[in-house]
C-alpha cells in the first residue's frame, strides 16, 4: 500500500508497510501512481511486468519527455527492489493473538485530586468531579500504587507516574511524599522513576517550580492560547479575574527556569478558535518552545464542538501551521510542534506502532480512592472499572479487551494509511463515539492523517537546507 500526496510544493510518497518516505518529481510521482493498482497485488518485489510499464510509459510520454519517462521508470523499479516501494505487510500475523502477551504496566496517571480551581467549560473530567465526587488522594493510597506499579513492572527498569487531576497542586504535598516514596524503592528494585505533572498552573510557586525542576521528567502546562481565547474557555471558578493573567507569567518563568528539562504548554482548541495556528505562534512569541494543540472531543450538541464541516478549515489551518513552523526554524526562532515530530528513521517498535498508547494493559489510571481504569478518560465510567490497589486488577476481561485492541482489530484502520503512525487513535474516543473501543473517532482521524503529512512535509523541507 502507497500513500501519495502533494504538499507545499513537495511531491510525497509514503510505502505504509516498510516506512519509507519518498520525496519524488512529478513524473515519478504519476508513474507510482499509475502502477500502483498492478504492483500493489504482488505478492513480492518483482520486476514491473512488461506490458504495464509499457503502457505507463506510453501514458507518461503525453505529458513528459521520453528520456525522463524511461529514467522514472527504472527510479520505480529500483525502489521496489530495495523493498522500499510496494511492500508487503508482513505485521497482520504479528497481532492474531494479542491476549497471549504478559501483561506488564510501566505507567500510572495517579488521579491525586478530583477536584480544580478553574471552570473550564470542555473539561472531560467536569472540573475534577469525573462522574462522581470531589476528593484527593491519601498517602497511603498513593504509595499502593507505586507499589502495584513496582510489582506488576516484570523486568522493565523505567516506569512513568503522571500527577494528574483535576489540579494536582491543590494536593501538593501528597505529591512531594509520593515522589519521596518513589525515589526511596528505585535501589532496592532496580527502578526508576519518570514522575510527569499536569497543571494549570493558577497554585505554582517558587518551591513549586524548584522541586519540579529537580524531580519531574516532564512537566505539562496548561494554555489554551490567546488571552481572549484562553479565558473564555477556561474561566476562574469564581468567575473573578482572568486566568491568562494568572498564569501567562508563572508558566514564562517556569519554562525558562526548566533549563532544557522536558515541558510542554498545551492546548485545546475548539470551534471557538478554528484559528489555532494563531495560538501556537502566540505560544511561540510568548517565549515558549515546546507545544502542542489539541482538538476538543466533546458532545455534538455542545456548541464549542468541532462538527465535520469545520473540518476543511482546520485541515488548512495545519498546513499553514506548517509553513510557519518551517520559517521559523530557517529563522533561527523555531520551536516544537508535538504532532510534527515525527521519527522517520527508529520511532517506537512495530508492537507499539500497532497497539498504541498502551491503555488497559500497560497504562492505567487510579483514583484518588485507588480503583483502576484503563486510562484517565475512562474514570468514573463503572463498566471499566478494573480493580483496585487493594486488590489488583480483578477484571482481567477488561485488560483482554484492551489487548486485542490494535489497528488490525479496527476495519476503519487497517487499511489506512496512518495506521503505524497514530496506531490506531484513542480508544476512549472511539466508545464516546460508537460506543465500542475498536472503532474511530472519524473527525480525529482525518485531522491526524493531516498532521501526519504535514510533519512528514517539514522533514523534507527542512532536508533541503541541509
Amino acid at each position: 500500500m502507497i500513500h501519495q500526496y502533494k504538499n507545499n510544493g513537495y511531491d510525497i510518497v509514503m510505502d505504509i508497510a516498510s516506512g519509507s518516505v519518498h520525496v519524488v518529481d512529478d513524473v515519478v510521482y504519476d508513474a507510482i501512481a499509475m502502477l500502483e493498482p498492478v504492483m500493489g497485488e504482488l505478492e513480492a518485489a518483482a520486476p514491473i511486468p512488461a506490458d504495464e510499464r509499457a503502457k505507463a510509459a506510453e501514458e507518461l510520454k503525453k505529458t513528459y519527455p521520453a528520456e525522463d519517462v524511461e529514467e522514472a521508470l527504472e527510479e520505480v523499479q529500483a525502489l521496489i527492489d530495495a523493498e522500499e516501494l510496494y511492500t508487503k505487510d508482513i505485521y497482520k500475523t504479528y497481532v492474531t493473538d494479542f491476549k497471549k502477551r504478559e501483561t506488564v504496566v510501566k505507567a500510572l496517571c495517579l488521579h491525586i485530586a478530583h477536584d480544580c480551581n478553574l471552570g473550564c467549560k470542555y473539561c472531560f473530567a467536569e472540573e475534577g468531579e469525573y462522574h462522581g465526587r470531589r476528593a484527593l488522594m491519601s498517602f497511603e493510597v498513593g504509595k499502593k500504587a507505586l507499589d502495584f506499579l513496582i510489582a506488576n513492572s516484570g523486568n522493565r527498569r523505567n516506569l512513568e507516574v503522571d500527577f494528574f487531576g483535576g489540579e494536582p497542586l491543590m494536593n501538593w504535598e501528597v505529591v512531594k511524599q509520593l515522589v519521596e516514596y518513589g525515589r526511596a524503592q528505585e535501589k532496592a528494585h532496580n527502578k526508576h522513576f519518570r514522575f510527569t505533572l499536569t497543571t494549570n498552573g493558577v497554585l505554582l510557586n517558587d518551591e513549586i517550580m524548584e522541586f519540579c525542576n529537580r524531580e519531574m521528567s516532564n512537566v505539562v502546562m496548561s494554555l489554551d492560547g490567546r488571552k481572549e481565547i484562553n479565558d473564555m474557555m477556561r474561566p476562574t471558578r469564581n468567575g473573578h479575574g482572568s486566568s491568562y493573567d494568572i498564569i501567562v507569567p508563572k508558566f514564562q518563568k517556569f519554562a525558562k527556569s526548566r533549563a532544557g528539562k522536558d515541558y510542554y504548554v498545551r492546548g485545546t482548541f475548539t470551534r471557538n478558535n478554528l484559528d489555532f495556528s494563531e495560538d501556537v505562534k502566540h505560544f511561540a512569541d510568548l517565549g515558549f518552545d515546546q507545544m502542542s494543540i489539541e482538538p476538543v472531543v466533546s458532545a455534538p450538541e455542545e456548541p464549542y464542538s468541532i462538527r465535520e464541516e469545520d473540518l476543511p478549515q482546520i485541515l488548512e489551518e495545519y498546513d499553514k501551521l506548517a509553513v510557519e513552523y518551517i520559517k521559523r526554524k530557517k529563522e533561527g526562532r523555531g520551536f516544537n510542534f508535538f504532532h510534527f515530530m515525527l521519527d522517520l528513521n527508529q520511532g517506537p517498535c512495530v508492537a507499539k506502532r500497532l497497539s498504541g498508547c498502551g491503555s488497559g494493559t500497560e497504562y492505567l489510571a487510579v483514583t484518588p480512592w485507588g480503583d483502576f481504569y484503563p486510562c484517565h478518560q475512562f474514570v468514573g465510567q463503572e463498566e471499566f472499572l478494573m480493580g483496585n490497589v487493594d486488590t489488583g486488577i480483578t477484571r482481567t476481561d477488561i485488560r483482554d479487551e484492551f489487548k486485542l485492541c490494535n489497528v488490525y482489530a479496527k476495519d476503519k484502520c487497517k487499511d489506512c494509511f496512518a495506521r503505524f503512525y497514530c496506531s490506531g487513535g484513542c480508544a476512549a474516543n472511539s466508545y464516546n463515539f460508537h460506543g465500542c473501543i475498536t472503532d474511530a473517532y472519524d473527525i480525529g482521524c482525518e485531522m491526524q492523517k493531516k498532521r501526519i503529512e504535514c510533519a512528514i512535509m517539514i522533514k523534507a523541507a527542512l532536508a533541503d537546507e541541509e
